[in-house]
């Protein structure tokens, strides 16, 4: 229970803290990553507070613990590879950033409101998010980086 309360509370937050922001507003998005036109710095302050907030309870409160708040293991990160996939998914995902304005977080935040554009960008990003699992498991090449050589293991065979 107390897992699913965490959750909610942080979903709360999320989702409040992203429309009260503007950072659901694909125009706004789109302005703030457009610098060579008419640039809109305005979300660069929000990223920032974001930062000034979550920055020292990380290294205060998250860096020390082993668990999360609901009990669960914190893994940290052991792959610090920079490599050809980081570098192409990096690049697809602000392909995809920069043509819709949206990114997955603003997205789920705006489920609510029943757009037809953010249910779209929702389903092609889930179809998107399938590919790239298919792809880790080697099943398919990429152009100029062919397939994916340490691919991962499917459920199946876990």
């Amino acid at each position: 229970m107390f897992t699913i309360l965490v959750g909610l509370i942080c979903g709360a937050l999320f989702g409040s803290g992203m429309i009260i922001s503007g950072m659901v507003d694909p125009a706004k998005v789109i302005a703030f990553l457009n610098i060579s036109g008419d640039w809109d710095p305005s979300l660069m302050f929000v990223m920032g507070g974001a930062l000034a907030v979550f920055t020292p309870i990380y290294h205060l409160l998250i860096k020390k613990r082993s668990n999360a708040l609901n009990g669960e293991k914190l893994s940290w990160a052991s792959n610090k590879q920079i490599d050809a996939t980081l570098i192409t998914g990096s690049a697809i995902f602000g392909i995809g950033w920069g043509l819709a304005g949206f990114c997955p977080g603003p997205v789920m935040a705006s489920l609510g409101g029943g757009s037809s554009t953010i249910m779209m960008f929702l389903a092609s990003m889930l179809i998107g998010m399938t590919a790239a699992k298919y792809y880790l498991r080697g099943a398919f090449p990429l152009p100029f980086l062919g397939r994916y050589k340490n691919s991962i293991p499917s459920q199946a065979s876990k």
